[in-house]
């Protein structure tokens, strides 16, 4: 009986011409509201609404609507209930009262003429219900998010500066551009960062967001012991490790430019200058030479002590002068 009932009733809702669900209706054209239209679609029903100012066309659903008001709506208006189920108990009972009571103008009632000629020619409902949607548009932004109540999600980037529209329901993100879907998210509630796709995202963004501190520490390793304790330094020196990703991934750049070998001595060569170095100062080693540059040894004291005027001990000692 759900299913009759319900199909009755959507078959009813769409002949009336009402402004929340029809936009326009003319001779020429006719444009629905895009969730009452996916609706009908989805129940498999069709959108007739009524022809504008035609009051003649109402009345049949006008009146139907009047009728069961009298005989439910009204009938329980001193009831009291405690729960929906009991209402809708209640409900049910004089629904099936008022469609089994004879017609006063002609034989049988509503239910037995829906049996004998309605019933054949209805479908059954969809396994699921109708979600209800809202429809928006946006213009995607250079960081290729949209944003949907209190979250963002990705699109692809190559839509960046098109305009989509958007469909949001209470379990679902979807986003259409010339009418294609181009993305689907499940809805979130609430979510501090952006939710993100890997597939939307540029292959430089996509290797960032793979990165992770134990990944850039076995990196280093492989390098040298220098290399390791600049990474370490960066991954520690902001007050979230993530600030640091950025400059790990440009010292990975930079031994992929310059060798690892020639990464490892520059390493060295700032950690002889401070104990933490900065990104900037290992590429001004590494691009002015001065990793190749070797260091000059401090003369011992027995080989400058043979050059010189010197004066032994038997000089202090009172000796031969």
């Amino acid at each position: 009986m759900r299913s009759i009932y319900n199909q009755l009733y959507i078959n009813i809702l769409f002949t009336l011409n009402l402004k929340t669900g029809v936009i326009k209706n003319t001779r020429s054209e006719l444009i629905l509201n895009r969730s009452y239209h996916e609706m009908a679609e989805h129940y498999g029903t069709a959108v007739i609404p009524a022809r504008p100012v035609k009051p003649k066309d109402k009345p049949s659903a006008e009146g139907s609507v009047k009728v069961v008001e009298t005989w439910i709506l009204a009938a329980l208006r001193n009831r009291k209930f405690f729960s929906f189920d009991e209402l809708n108990y209640a409900i049910r009972e004089k629904l099936a009262e008022f469609n089994s009571r004879n017609f006063q103008k002609k034989k049988g009632s509503r239910l037995s003429a829906f049996l004998e000629e309605e019933k054949e020619y209805l479908i059954p409902l969809p396994n699921e219900p109708y979600e209800t949607a809202v429809w928006s548009s946006a213009k995607i932004q250079p960081d290729y998010l949209i944003t949907v109540g209190n979250c963002k999600y990705s699109v692809p980037y190559e839509y960046i500066g098109k305009k989509v529209d958007i469909r949001s329901t209470e379990n679902c993100v979807e986003v259409f551009y010339q009418g294609n879907r181009i993305a689907s998210h499940v809805r979130r509630r609430y979510e501090k960062d952006p939710v993100y796709i890997p597939e939307h995202m540029p292959e430089n963004h996509r290797k960032f967001l793979e990165y992770n501190s134990e990944s850039f520490i076995k990196w280093a390793e492989n390098i040298g012991t220098c290399t390791l304790l600049v990474v370490k330094t960066f991954l520690t020196m902001h007050k979230e490790e993530k600030q640091g990703y950025k400059a790990c991934a440009s010292l990975m750049k930079l031994a992929d430019k310059y060798s690892t070998h020639r990464l490892e001595s520059s390493c060295a060569k700032a950690l002889s200058y401070t104990p933490k170095p900065s990104l900037k100062n290992i590429t001004t080693i590494l691009k002015n030479g001065q990793d190749t540059v070797k260091t000059e040894q401090p003369k011992s004291r027995k080989e400058s002590s043979s050059y010189g005027i010197t004066r032994g001990a038997a000089y202090y000692n009172g000796g031969a002068k």
